[in-house]
């Protein structure tokens, strides 16, 4: 456990070295195979959360994380972050090719994400690429890796 604390109080510290945050706030619309709309808010020049609330298989998935957000290539407005958080939501088990019956499924689990952000300068968008894998932890258990998306959000 303290191996754990010191580790993630290094990488925090680490990512405080370069300036990332562009925006405050920022909100819009995810397209992947969980289509939805996020909001991401920063809390600090390099923390921020990110709320996703998406739709699969009849369904819909809540989700809330942390990310730690560097700049990427020394290039302006171009950072890469990475996080994690947790998911709660709830699909039609018979809209699914992988289920073995046609319950309805509630599930419970953790996230993780990384990805890359362009912030454009002259107008208030931004466009952004993630991997977002996912382990269900209650209902219908399992790991879920073909979350990736690109978003893209307004900014202010």
């Amino acid at each position: 456990m303290k191996k754990i604390a010191l580790i993630t109080a290094l990488l925090i510290g680490i990512s405080t070295f370069s300036m990332a945050q562009d925006y405050s706030t920022g909100i819009g619309l995810r397209g992947g195979l969980f289509n939805g709309i996020t909001i991401k808010h920063f809390v600090g020049n390099h923390n921020a959360f990110e709320g996703i609330i998406s739709s699969r298989w009849q369904g819909f998935n809540v989700t809330g994380l942390y990310e730690i957000h560097n700049q990427a290539f020394k290039t302006g407005g171009l950072n890469w972050y990475y996080g994690f958080g947790g998911h709660i939501g709830s699909w039609n088990g018979s809209n699914v090719t992988w289920a073995t019956d046609n319950l309805n499924y509630t599930v419970i689990g953790i996230d993780g994400i990384i990805g890359i952000e362009y912030n454009f300068p002259s107008i208030p968008f931004n466009i952004s690429a993630d991997w977002k894998p996912a382990i269900n932890l209650v209902g219908y258990s399992g790991y879920w890796l073909d979350s990736g998306a690109i978003s893209f959000r307004y900014v202010f």
